[in-house]
């Protein structure tokens, strides 16, 4: 148990400094405008896929994608709160833009799995990145399938909805 307990501790402090590490990185892409930028080269994007957004809203769907994007999961969490309460329009009801959030956050579309690798690192993997490719696979995969079938709910229901009048 006690073994148990110092490797858990040490775990933790692993992800402490991980997550500090990227905060850091992310308070620098703040300070710097760079999410800004980042902001105006995924807008394009993002009004396909979550409609027309605010710039502050847009800007907050930038930064949490972004932070899936480098593997900082932690930090793209509070973006994507921030984001999800920008985009609820009170009806009580998940709208487009909401469940196309979802879906980006839970799919996990990462580039850079960078606290998987810190936590093979920490566990004493020979080779910790070894698991890019297949992450990025099954991030693209994940994602697609996700907003595919999104997009094929929506359609049947906007069919049901005109069928309707």
């Amino acid at each position: 148990m006690l073994e148990a307990s110092e490797n858990t501790l040490k775990l933790c402090l692993s992800l402490c400094a991980i997550y500090s590490v990227w905060m850091g990185i992310l308070q620098v892409m703040e300070d710097s405008g760079i999410n800004k930028k980042l902001s105006k080269l995924l807008t394009p994007v993002t009004k396909k896929i979550f409609g027309n957004l605010d710039e502050a809203t847009n800007e907050l769907i930038c930064m949490n994608i972004s932070c899936n994007i480098l593997g900082m999961g932690g930090a793209a969490t509070p973006l994507g709160m921030k984001a999800m309460q920008r985009l609820d329009d009170g009806s009580g009801n998940a709208n487009r833009a909401m469940i196309m959030l979802i879906i980006f956050a839970s799919t996990s579309m990462q580039i850079l799995p960078t606290t998987v690798i810190g936590l093979r690192i920490t566990a004493g993997s020979s080779n910790a990145s070894d698991i890019i490719l297949p992450t990025v696979i099954a991030a693209i995969f994940t994602t697609v399938v996700g907003i595919s079938i999104a997009l094929i709910i929506e359609h049947f229901k906007n069919l049901r909805k005109n069928k309707k009048k």
